[in-house]
């Protein structure tokens, strides 16, 4: 048996680990512009707008990620990158990892909701703790147990301390995150409203796996635009309380961060 070698312990988890090394990494590039260390990543245009028009001066912009826009800009003092808008769980994954690459540690992600829930309104806001994941991004990055890590408990409670202090009606639990909106059938609306589940979005689950995996701190906050816990979509994306609660999760947001990156 010549010409064979035996690996040891040691030399066989070495090459289990180089097995799980990714190929392409998240870099910045040597045109890119660095990012400042605290971030909100906006799912929809239509709040991208809200959060750009409430700085001094219009947010610059700063790089161009994949589908999304990175803009710089300075609130209460602070510098906070604003990143939008995206769609699902690759593309918000694809967009956070190159934010982490250009100096980004410390995210708000914000976006829109179902309510698997009848206490759970349009206008009203979940701020998840754990989310299920039945999209295709988690899997991909190991964490060493079954279980997802939840948000950032400094970011979450600040945030929820400052929604609840606007009036905003928040709701603290778990999200159901799906790849598919046009398959949320009534067997797993089902089935998640049962296990208690609030809602159902496309992107947190995987954004607080990678968030874990690449160990920076981050929440997500989502306005309740539709329900489905009748088992009949309902939406409300014109109705006045969702309105409403939209412009209150920008300042709120924009306000928690600019007092927290001040106290560090």
């Amino acid at each position: 048996m010549s010409g064979l070698a035996i690996p040891t312990d040691a030399s066989a988890a070495a090459m289990e680990t180089d097995e799980n090394l990714a190929l392409i990494e998240p870099r910045k590039g040597k045109r890119e512009k660095a990012l400042p260390p605290a971030a909100v990543l906006i799912f929809t245009p239509l709040d991208l707008e809200v959060f750009s028009s409430r700085f001094p001066q219009r947010p610059s912009m700063n790089n161009r990620i994949y589908l999304s826009d990175a803009y710089a800009g300075e609130y209460g003092g602070v510098p906070i990158a604003l990143v939008g808008p995206m769609l699902g769980a690759p593309q918000a994954v694809m967009v956070l990892e190159k934010m982490i690459a250009l100096g980004v540690r410390k995210v708000f992600a914000v976006g829109w909701c179902g309510s698997l829930q009848g206490r759970v309104s349009v206008g009203d806001v979940v701020v998840p703790d754990t989310a299920v994941s039945e999209e295709g991004t988690s899997d991909h990055y190991p964490l060493g147990g079954d279980a997802l890590r939840g948000p950032s408990n400094e970011l979450r409670d600040s945030l929820i301390a400052d929604l609840s202090a606007r009036g905003v009606k928040v709701h603290e639990g778990s999200v159901w995150t799906t790849d598919a909106p046009y398959r949320e059938t009534r067997r797993k609306v089902l089935q998640y409203q049962n296990s208690g589940v609030l809602a159902v979005d496309m992107e947190t689950s995987a954004l607080l796996t990678v968030a874990a995996f690449r160990q920076i701190r981050l929440a997500v906050v989502l306005t309740v635009s539709d329900e489905l816990h009748s088992m009949h979509w309902v939406h409300g994306y014109r109705e006045p309380r969702f309105l409403e609660t939209r412009e209150k999760v920008v300042d709120a947001v924009l306000s928690v961060v600019a007092r927290r990156m001040k106290e560090e």
